[in-house]
């Protein structure tokens, strides 16, 4: 081979040499990458929001004994006291607001339990007729030196507070036990004793009323209780809003 050969058979040998290094080089490059590529940092997996917070709204508060919502107690004395109609009476007022009681119950007890309720009213009337009578000839007294003129209306507008103290619907079905009793203990009560058994008497024929007079007290503040926690929440949820 000669001279021009070689040099001609270098020039053509050279050039795929060229190529195959080109070429390696962009394998390394692609390998590199692709080795860049699988030592980055994995991505983490992203945890799912929380659930929605559930309010779970207790019940609103209820009148007790199905009462109306809006009711107006007896104001308490600053001692903590209720004064009701039959605060500080005199023994004829408080003989004749047990009368009041009594009838109120024989009016309005029915069942089983009214019969001997309304007979032992009958019978208060007939037993007690003379103290009874006596009692609302002293009434009459004191109104008039109270009241003057006017002691007939005062009276009148008195005694239906009395009446109507005794008759609040919630109220009346434990009156009517409280008439049972009533009842049973005058069986041990005379004539010349019953102005001193009136106050005592007068005493259990209110206690139901007091006892529910408190129980809506505490009816009161468990509403405003619950309105300034729950209200508002409950409000949104009435216009369609969700709770969170």
């Amino acid at each position: 081979m000669n001279a021009g050969t070689f040099r001609q058979t270098t020039g053509r040998t050279g050039t795929p040499s060229a190529i195959s290094r080109a070429q390696a080089g962009g394998v390394t490059a692609a390998l590199l990458v692709a080795f860049l590529g699988g030592c980055s940092t994995p991505k983490v997996a992203e945890a799912p929001p929380p659930p929605p917070v559930v309010v779970v709204i207790p019940p609103r508060p209820s009148p007790p004994l199905g009462a109306a919502p809006n009711m107006t107690l007896p104001a308490k004395a600053a001692d903590g006291s209720r004064r009701t109609v039959n605060t500080a009476v005199t023994p004829a007022q408080a003989l004749w607001n047990l009368r009041s009681a009594y009838n109120v119950a024989a009016l309005n007890c029915t069942g089983e339990q009214g019969a001997p309720i309304l007979g032992g009213y009958t019978e208060f009337q007939k037993k007690y007729a003379k103290s009874l009578a006596a009692a609302n000839k002293t009434l009459d007294k004191e109104f008039k030196t109270r009241f003057g003129a006017k002691a007939i209306r005062e009276r009148e507008a008195y005694q239906t507070q009395v009446y109507n103290f005794f008759a609040l619907p919630p109220v009346v079905p434990s009156l009517c036990q409280a008439a049972l009793d009533i009842a049973n203990a005058l069986q041990d009560v005379s004539a010349a004793q019953l102005e001193q058994f009136a106050p005592t008497g007068l005493a259990n024929a209110e206690a139901p009323f007091r006892a529910f007079f408190d129980s809506y007290e505490q009816y009161q503040a468990d509403l405003l209780a619950w309105e300034a926690q729950y209200g508002a929440t409950r409000a949104e949820a009435a216009n369609g809003d969700s709770l969170s």
